[in-house]
């Protein structure tokens, strides 16, 4: 079996869960070497364009960037199925746009990956791809070896929950600055992936003793020290 090669795992983190080892990945994803699965959360395909269409001045080129960020991890990693944990596309005004197409290009460029798109609160606004998209949309809850699939997340305990929604991030604060970093969020029952989409935004976690918090600036993922059971 085929795992990350040298060059990635100087970028990604193995975590342990009770479920089951995970790379997270500096590219704001997770790996799973034991199913083959690559999980994203929130790629918001067509957000920006969205923004455009009510006539705020945002530039293009966020669907263009997105897709290569995401092919890049497919070289990166051993994927069988990419799993989208939610929200792929936006909204409606996204299905009568260059975004569909250059979705359906992607796609076609890579006939034997699985693709499975877990609904999201913004899919069921967008609706689903179209059929020459060839992504299998599911609603949430599906089982991948020990990991339940979810876009919302759950205080479900029974099995381990890889979740979006929330857009995790974390704050480092400087003597004169502060900075936001996209953040995996690890609860006892589940983890919050950050969104994978560029033009997304973050809110910071309520923690609570014994949650985990990582985060990655693009280059490399790392552990957030914890005082008192809580990340500092």
């Amino acid at each position: 079996m085929k795992i990350p090669s040298p060059h990635f795992r100087s970028n990604a983190l193995r975590i342990d869960t009770p479920s089951g080892d995970l790379w997270l990945s500096a590219a704001k994803a997770a790996y799973c070497p034991t199913e083959r699965a690559l999980f994203v959360a929130d790629v918001h395909l067509g957000k920006a364009l969205s923004f455009r269409s009510l006539g705020v001045p945002v530039p293009p080129g966020t669907t263009a960037a997105t897709l290569a960020r995401l092919a890049r991890l497919l070289t990166e990693f051993d994927v069988k199925t990419l799993f989208v944990l939610g929200d792929l596309l936006h909204g409606p005004a996204v299905r009568n746009s260059s975004v569909i197409e250059q979705l359906a290009q992607w796609r076609h460029e890579r006939p034997t990956l699985e693709l499975v798109l877990i609904r999201g609160n913004h899919d069921d606004r967008a609706g689903d791809p179209p059929p020459h998209c060839g992504i299998e949309v599911l609603d949430e809850g599906l089982s991948v070896g020990p990991w339940v699939l979810r876009h919302h997340p759950s205080n479900e305990k029974s099995g381990f929950s890889l979740c979006g929604h929330l857009h995790p991030c974390y704050r480092l604060n400087g003597r004169v600055d502060s900075v936001r970093l996209p953040a995996f969020w690890f609860r006892d029952h589940s983890a919050v992936l950050p969104a994978f989409g560029d033009f997304t935004g973050g809110m910071q976690p309520e923690m609570s003793v014994g949650d985990r918090i990582y985060i990655t600036d693009g280059e490399q993922v790392y552990g957030v020290p914890q005082r008192g059971g809580v990340a500092a």
